[in-house]
């Protein structure tokens, strides 16, 4: 009970100064991943994370599958339309482009990982976290194109990724165990395949009685989040039954219950702004007591693919990504660096080291993953207001018409509360 104890007490102690806290430095990632790395010098707070790993690992799994499932919900078919869509030009070709350097880098800095080793860690660390820079993407000083597009990028990428990491796990055990094609397509099948239609069944059937409800007046409005947040636990205990990918099957899931629910996303947002913070908390909290035991294994190697990470192999693909937006540099040098790692890539790397595949880079790739989340907490937490304050003063020459300031009407729409 240490452990829970400790994180209790210090989610009501961070209520209690939130609000003087959101004009400081110091964010509730950093906060918690302190008081975690403080946990570790607590002999019963060791004990019990050893005892209790499963458990743990459960809860931060169920954390990620509310970010998907939430994150899915508020998708609108009109915010990923047009050409000049800076989100869409994120997640198609910025992403892929962070993929593609992400492999290459490892492999030139990282050199004792194979390909399809290099491509596990790059998925990992390809979603961003918009919780790691929350004083972006909510402050008016930000443009709202540009706030808006983070948002919306931060949100829809941490499910996007799950199919590349699933097919480079695949990959590389097809690969280690000489088993050919036949393993590869099997555990495609059965994680991607299975969960998209676990998602699919889950969403369609659970938004067409949600919408029933609602129309026949069945159902108290004050308990309506209640069926919603159901609709994911539902995709993790079939998912669980069946062997597919529960990450997959949440995000389908709240893709597919908007065709009968269209107010999935305004539920799934109160319950997560309400009791979700709390699964992200936990993580940080977790992760940083599990980075006291294995910090001192950083080599140089490690910590210059962290910080490659968090620039080159991120910037470049950004700057690439928004070429013919006319968006001024200071823009572009903006919305590259604040694409911090969090929540996703934590969770994404537990369930690969949960999955025992036993490749011989594995400690290579959970070093490098945690190097760079804990570069990252500090360095855009810290950040963040400077940050704001520069970039600030550098729209504010640029003048009202520039591009920065246009309303593009899918970035416009509520895409503005995605996370």
């Amino acid at each position: 009970m240490t452990l829970f104890a400790a994180f209790v007490a210090l989610v009501f102690i961070y209520s209690l100064a939130s609000r003087r806290l959101e004009r400081t430095v110091i964010t509730a990632p950093i906060l918690f991943t302190a008081l975690g790395a403080l946990m570790s010098f607590s002999h019963e707070a060791l004990t019990e994370l050893a005892l209790d790993r499963k458990d743990l690992l459960l809860i931060a799994e169920v954390g990620l599958v509310m970010t998907l499932f939430t994150d899915a919900s508020r998708v609108r078919p009109q915010m990923l339309k047009g050409e000049a869509n800076l989100p869409v030009r994120l997640l198609s070709g910025g992403m892929l482009l962070t993929i593609a350097l992400g492999i290459l880098g490892a492999m030139v800095v990282v050199r004792s990982l194979t390909w399809w080793e290099a491509g596990i860690l790059a998925a990992i660390l390809a979603p961003t976290d918009a919780g790691l820079g929350q004083a972006i993407v909510s402050s008016p000083r930000v443009p709202r194109r540009i706030r808006q597009a983070l948002n919306v990028e931060a949100g829809l990428n941490d499910g996007l990724s799950v199919p590349f990491l699933m097919f480079f796990i695949a990959l590389a055990e097809a690969r280690e165990r000489g088993a050919g094609g036949s393993v590869l397509a099997r555990f495609l099948m059965e994680q991607l395949g299975y969960g998209a239609l676990v998602g699919l069944g889950v969403g369609l059937i659970g938004g067409w009685l949600l919408g029933l409800a609602r129309r026949k007046e069945w159902m108290a409005v004050p308990l309506t989040q209640l069926g919603v947040v159901a609709l994911p636990f539902a995709c993790v205990l079939i998912s669980e039954a069946t062997g597919a990918s529960m990450f997959i099957a949440a995000f389908v899931a709240g893709l597919a219950t908007q065709a009968g629910f269209s107010e999935i996303g305004k539920h799934s947002v109160e319950f997560t702004e309400d009791w979700g913070q709390l699964f992200n908390y936990f993580v940080f909290f977790l992760f940083g007591l599990l980075i006291t035991r294995v910090w001192t294994q950083f080599d140089f190697a490690i910590v210059a693919y962290a910080v490659l990470s968090l620039t080159l192999i991120r910037m470049i693909p950004v700057a690439l990504a928004l070429r013919g937006t006319h968006l001024s540099s200071p823009t572009v040098w903006f919305m590259g660096w604040f694409g911090p790692r969090g929540l996703a890539s934590i969770v994404l790397g537990l369930v690969y080291l949960e999955g025992e595949t036993n490749l011989p880079g594995e400690q290579t790739i959970k070093l490098v993953v945690m190097a760079t989340v804990l570069l990252s907490i500090f360095a855009h937490g810290l950040t963040a207001l400077p940050a704001i304050n520069r970039y600030s003063r550098a729209v504010a020459a640029l003048g009202e018409d520039a591009p920065e300031h246009e309303t593009v009407g899918a970035e416009h729409a509520s895409a503005a509360n995605i996370e």
